[in-house]
């Protein structure tokens, strides 16, 4: 039997999952200005898989890569969120 699938599905899972609150405190402390961190996070990681022996371990830092850079997209639209009052807007943040 071959697990691949199932541990890098999870993997995949779990890394979406991991990345929605970072998503929600990045724009809630930070505002979406920080969106080059989440590029170059994600550039750095889905190259960094390409030189990875494992095809688990590549795999779930090349998922790890392209979450950080759909991050990037979310932060935007939970600016927008906010906006709509979905979520709490930082009162220390102008």
């Amino acid at each position: 039997m071959n697990f691949h699938g199932i541990i890098i599905g999870i993997a995949a899972f779990l890394i979406i999952g991991i990345f929605h609150p970072i998503v929600i405190k990045t724009e809630y402390y930070y505002s979406k200005r920080v969106w080059p961190i989440f590029l170059v996070v994600g550039i750095v990681l889905i190259l960094f898989s390409l030189f990875i022996e494992n095809s688990i371990i590549s795999a779930i830092v090349g998922i790890t890569g392209f979450s950080s850079l759909w991050s990037i997209h979310e932060l935007f639209e939970q600016e927008k969120r906010v906006q709509r009052g979905w979520f709490p807007r930082n009162p220390n943040r102008k």
